[in-house]
C-alpha cells in the first residue's frame, strides 16, 4: 500500500515533465520564443518558391525574425510573405528583403539587407526593395540548354547558322 502512495506524486512529476517539454517544443517550432516583443511587416516577392511559414528572418547573418505568413496577391500575382521580427529592430525604409538559400539546396530564409535612410519602417509597412527566390531547376536549364531569351542555341554550328529542320 505504501508504494502506491509513491507512484501517484512520481506519475505525476512525470506527466507534468512531459506536458512542459511538449510546451517548449511547439514554442519553438513556432518561433514564439524570439526574445521579447515584435512586430509585422511585409515584403512582396515575385516568386517566393521554397519559402514556408516559420522560416527564418536573418540581418547580418542574425536571426531576427520568423516568417509569419505568406498569401498571394490576387491582383497582381505576387507572393506577399508577412514577418515578425524583434521591436528592437528598427529597420530603415529603403531595407531590402530577399529570399536566400542555406547552402546550395538547403532550408529558404529572408534575408534584410537595411539602407540608409533616417526614416524607420512602421509595423504593419511594406518593404518595397525586393529580391525573389532563384529557381536551380531554371538556372541548370539555362546553363544545359541555352537561355532562350539571349536567343543562343545549343545545337548552333559553328558558323552560327542555326540547325535546318
Amino acid at each position: 500500500m505504501k508504494s502506491s502512495r509513491l507512484e501517484y506524486p512520481v506519475g505525476f512529476f512525470v506527466l507534468l515533465g512531459l506536458a512542459a517539454v511538449s510546451w517548449l517544443a511547439i514554442k519553438v517550432g513556432a518561433g514564439s520564443l524570439l526574445g521579447g516583443p515584435t512586430y509585422v511587416i511585409e515584403a512582396r516577392f515575385a516568386n517566393a518558391g521554397g519559402l514556408n511559414p516559420g522560416s527564418n528572418v536573418m540581418c547580418a547573418g542574425v536571426t531576427v525574425g520568423r516568417v509569419e505568413s505568406l498569401r498571394m496577391d490576387p491582383k497582381d500575382y505576387s507572393a506577399v510573405a508577412t514577418l515578425r521580427v524583434m521591436e528592437g529592430l528598427r529597420l530603415p525604409v529603403d531595407t531590402m528583403a530577399s529570399i536566400k538559400t542555406t547552402g546550395l539546396i538547403g532550408d529558404k530564409y529572408v534575408s534584410l539587407a537595411p539602407g540608409a535612410e533616417e526614416e524607420s519602417l512602421k509595423p504593419g509597412a511594406q518593404i518595397t526593395m525586393t529580391e525573389s527566390s532563384v529557381d536551380l531547376e531554371s538556372l541548370i536549364g539555362k546553363m544545359a540548354f541555352g537561355s532562350v531569351s539571349n536567343g543562343t542555341n545549343s545545337q548552333a554550328n559553328e558558323t552560327g547558322n542555326p540547325p535546318a529542320p
